[in-house]
């Protein structure tokens, strides 16, 4: 009986989509805002710029004005998750 209970605990906790700060990864679009990504790690939107200026997060740059853009891949990696 034991084993039947910790076969349904494992197939729940695969099939539970991760969340970070209570956003669904599965959710997030590929290409993030500074505002985003400062909210999914929960520091401030000058801290995101420094360290793409650092390459400790590296930015897109998009349109005329330069707009920041990040990968999710980049921001899960920050997090130690690896992308599926």
């Amino acid at each position: 009986m034991d084993i039947q209970n910790e076969s349904q605990d494992k197939l729940v906790k695969q099939s539970s989509p991760k969340k970070i700060n209570g956003v669904s990864i599965d959710n997030l679009p590929d290409l993030l805002t500074v505002a985003e990504v400062a909210d999914l790690l929960r520091v401030s939107k000058l801290t995101i710029k420094r360290w793409g200026k650092r390459g400790k997060l590296p930015a897109i740059r998009i349109n005329a004005r330069g707009d920041r853009r990040y990968r999710k891949e980049a921001v899960l990696w920050l997090l130690g998750i690896q992308a599926e």
